[in-house]
């Protein structure tokens, strides 16, 4: 990488230990060398301050109220959004700790019609209101969006896919998100290095003999040094020069922050995660707490104020995505912990201190706190995990040993497990394929079992009427699979090169480095629902019930069978040998941008849209009803426990869904034990026993 020196004589840096760090852009490198493991518990902790209470009320009484009965409070309908488009906003007189919002009000969402206008007019016209002429004009007649790239391109198989809910929740109209920039690095270098070190590398490749790549990259980079030249002009309508680096703690969080807004302010991705911060700030929190600059208090009321910002991330959309996605989440996932490569542990003040949010602000799903969790992580750490998962139900929980293995320890979650290296590797959003209800195309010949539609052409369904046999179900069921995967992966190819070519991410690119791995985030839903008919085919006796066109559209079942979620090999190896087979598929056919093929075992909330587009199978799971979540046993399934759950889970290989692998456990605090200690160290044991025993 062509790198600009940048001397360490910088105020910004005194007291850092110097590396690689401070001549070129090595954010790691950074915190490996100057954070603080932290090994004791949550007793230094402040709760909040006056002024982030009033911040917090006045939101409530002036904006998140009113939001609640309208379901959206206010649109922006002139203005296509950018990073540097709108003036200056604040919540209130107090909001001076940590300022920046997507708008000029807070809760107002913009429109980003560079996805595409019909999702913009649509959600606008729900909220009661009326569009823009002029900009509607603009984004039907003279500039091409993402969407309309999309649908020149889609061929017809993948429209009748797409309309028969085979695959559903594609980012063909919306911002594809699951890309994180590395926003530590406005802090650490300024806005003035990243400029200049993308202006080298753009000029790196020199005059090479023309070749769609070398134009692609010289014309990205220009894109990106546009980006964080409006990152400047973004800031300094706040009052801050984030030209150079950070001084102080605040100033950090604060230019960071910058560098986050700027994205959700250019971007509605499905996902828009804020990256691995604790270790980074804790660097700036730890000296100023020790030059007597800050106390603790302060640097609590910092990130208090900064998640206050996180969560009220909002963007404009249709009524139907919220169906899929079961709300109007954004995922800002805020990822924290593990170790590093070193051994160390990556546990600092400031991983309490963003858990301590949820005591100061109260319960909230954003930003989505994710732990890496290890067994072998401070005590003190995962008893407070424990007592604030208890107490609010607002934390997730991944494999770190499984993360660092394959991403290293600078890893972080985009969305809920989707796991990259920050600021070194992309990914390529694809929604999730039904592999249930390519089950049952598989059982009817390509026929859909709801619409009775010939969906799929050229495939022979299951004959006669008597008990269907489980090797010629899983030999239809594999053919089906090709047709489904392939059409699948077409879609996603013509999305990305549609959303690269109309609506590229310019600012969190930016916070890229100039080459990177990208990765094609593929994945299915539907596991649990497939595991168990295979098992019931192959231990039961499962017979099917035609309509009067003879369409399959239910079972008769008999017999016991074992269902995944329990620890019983028999369907647990059914279920991983579906992942395995799917993602066999999805590597044998090229990827846009020679992206990595990766999978995801993940629905936690468009389990319920999936539900409703698919028919009933012979595990029993009846027509129209919600899915598991993501890799969960069938609801009530799992008769076994918690930790027998967790290890039917544990058996999907990693390897074949390295997009991630979610598990969603519910349990009463009462069930944990019957005084709060208990409760803590019941739930640290399970933690604990079931990342020991992942595969």
């Amino acid at each position: 990488m062509t790198t600009v020196t940048q001397p360490l004589q910088y105020s910004a840096w005194q007291g850092f230990v110097p590396g690689p760090w401070a001549e070129e852009i090595n954010v790691r490198d950074f915190i490996q060398r100057n954070y603080t493991p932290y090994d004791g518990d949550s007793s230094f902790l402040a709760g909040p301050t006056e002024k982030t209470l009033r911040t917090w009320e006045t939101l409530e009484k002036k904006y998140l109220s009113v939001e609640r009965q309208k379901r959206i409070f206010d649109i922006d309908t002139h203005t296509p959004s950018d990073i540097d488009v709108f003036p200056a906003g604040y919540i209130s007189d107090d909001d001076d700790v940590i300022v920046g919002l997507q708008t000029d009000t807070p809760l107002k969402r913009a429109m980003m019609p560079f996805g595409g206008w019909r999702m913009v007019e649509q959600a606008i016209r729900e909220a009661g209101m009326e569009p823009d002429e002029e900009v509607k004009t603009v984004f039907t007649r003279y500039r091409k969006t993402h969407n309309d790239a999309v649908f020149d391109i889609y061929t017809p198989r993948i429209r009748a896919a797409r309309s028969s809910h085979i695959i559903t929740g594609l980012p063909d109209a919306y911002g594809r998100g699951r890309i994180i920039g590395d926003y530590r690095r406005v802090a650490l270098y300024g806005v003035d290095y990243l400029i200049a070190e993308k202006e080298a590398a753009k000029h790196a490749v020199g005059d090479q003999e023309f070749s769609e790549h070398w134009a692609r990259f010289r014309e990205e980079h220009s894109e990106q040094i546009k980006a964080l030249k409006k990152l400047k002009k973004m800031a300094q309508s706040y009052g801050f020069d984030i030209s150079g680096p950070a001084t102080t703690a605040q100033e950090a969080v604060q230019w960071t922050y910058f560098g986050y807004l700027g994205s959700i302010k250019s971007q509605d991705g499905a996902a828009m995660s804020i990256g691995r911060l604790s270790a980074f700030l804790d660097v700036y929190f730890e000296r100023d707490i020790k030059a007597g600059l800050i106390t603790e208090t302060d640097a609590q009321e910092i990130i208090d104020q900064l998640v206050l910002k996180l969560r009220i991330v909002r963007f404009l959309r249709t009524e139907d995505y919220d169906q899929i996605f079961s709300g109007d989440p954004y995922w800002a996932t805020w990822s924290d912990a593990g170790f590093g490569n070193d051994g160390r542990h990556m546990v600092t003040k400031t991983s309490f201190r963003v858990l301590q949010t949820l005591v100061n602000l109260g319960p909230s799903p954003e930003p989505n706190i994710t732990v890496f969790w290890d067994p072998a992580l401070p005590e003190g750490y995962k008893e407070f995990c424990a007592h604030i998962s208890i107490e609010t139900s607002s934390i997730q929980y991944e494999s770190d040993r499984q993360i660092r293995e394959q991403w290293g320890d600078d890893a972080a979650i985009a969305c809920c497990v989707s796991p990259m290296e920050v600021g070194k590797q992309m990914q390529f959003f694809g929604a999730r394929v039904n592999a249930a209800k390519a089950l049952l195309y598989a059982i009817n010949g390509g026929r859909d079992e709801v619409s009775g539609k010939q969906i799929v052409e050229g495939y022979q369904a299951v004959e006669g009427d008597g008990p269907l046999d489980f090797d010629d179900v899983w030999n239809k069921y594999e053919d089906m699979l090709d047709w489904v995967v392939g059409t699948y992966v077409e879609a996603l190819n013509i999305i990305h090169y549609s959303h690269d070519k109309y609506a590229y991410e310019a600012i969190e690119m930016a916070l890229h480095d100039s080459n990177i791995v990208r990765s094609m985030g593929c994945g299915i839903a539907g596991l649990s629902i497939v595991a168990d008919s295979l098992a019931a085919i192959k231990y039961g006796k499962v017979t099917p019930v035609r309509d009067e066109t003879g369409l399959i559209v239910d079972y008769k079942t008999e017999g016991d069978f074992p269902v995944y979620g329990n620890d019983d090999d028999r369907a647990d190896d059914i279920a991983a040998t579906i992942v395995h087979t799917v993602m066999e598929k999805i590597k044998a056919i090229p990827m846009y941008r020679d992206a990595i093929p990766t999978q995801s075992v993940l629905t936690i909330t468009s389990n319920v849209v999936y539900g409703k587009a698919t028919g009933s199978f012979p595990s029993g799971h009846k027509a129209g009803t919600p899915f598991a979540p993501g890799a969960n046993p069938e609801n009530g399934a799992d008769n076994h426990g918690m930790v027998a759950s967790m290890l039917s889970v544990g058996k999907l290989d990693y390897k074949d869904a390295l997009d991630g692998i979610s598990l969603t456990n519910t349990i009463t605090p009462a069930g944990l034990g019957r005084t709060p200690e208990e409760r803590i160290t019941n739930l640290v044991g399970v933690l604990d026993a079931g990342f020991l025993m992942e595969n």
